[in-house]
């Protein structure tokens, strides 16, 4: 266990799922949710990519175990904190909002289909940043804009979340932002590693 990077993935997850949440439940916000959520992440992925890879996303988390970049007992810890850490948001969320915007949430193959969409997209990137595809210098703002599409892929069949603990902070959880985003972003991961991974170069 590597407590400053799991303290980080807490941290950071809590402080996500936070602003998706002030962006979702402020009728009139001044700022699009997936602009909000696209900001937040790249200004902590520079903020706390050192600590901990800042995946923030349990179904990135997994993925990116799954094609090497990061230890099992890592990805477990991380996972949990990801979790306790929406949980804090969603306790401050339903303090702040006494009247919270209801989410339509489903079970239905469709909303799991259009998080899975999104979520391959996301994790591509991530995985393309984990195997230095792309300049340290850029890696927030080509994360936070691959959220942004993400969304913006699932918008169309989903609330566009992406990330289960995040669902989970914002009150639009069931089972179809659990598995959609963890086979999204497993196909993304591993698309991910075929196309750039330089060690796997014939």
């Amino acid at each position: 266990m590597r407590p400053r990077a799991v303290a980080a993935e807490l941290v950071g997850t809590f402080a996500l799922a936070l602003s998706v949440s002030i962006s979702v439940h402020n009728p009139g916000f001044p700022i699009p949710t997936p602009a909000m959520a696209g900001l937040t992440l790249g200004v902590l992925v520079h903020l706390l990519g050192p600590v901990s890879g800042c995946l923030l996303n349990p179904a990135v988390t997994i993925a990116i175990w799954s094609v090497g970049r990061l230890d099992a007992k890592d990805a477990g810890w991380f996972i949990a904190a990801q979790f306790a850490g929406a949980g804090l948001a969603l306790a401050l969320g339903s303090v702040l909002f006494a009247d919270r915007v209801p989410l339509p949430v489903d079970a239905s193959a469709g909303t799991g289909v259009a998080e899975l969409l999104g979520a391959a997209l996301l994790a591509f990137t991530i995985a393309a940043v984990f195997m230095h595809r792309i300049p340290v210098r850029l890696t927030g703002a080509v994360i936070g804009a691959a959220l942004v599409v993400g969304i913006s892929w699932a918008a169309h069949g989903s609330n566009g979340v992406l990330n289960p603990a995040v669902a989970l902070g914002i009150g639009s959880f069931s089972f179809p932002y659990v598995w959609g985003p963890v086979v999204g972003a497993l196909i993304g991961a591993h698309l991910s590693r075929y196309a750039c991974d330089p060690g796997d170069a014939a």
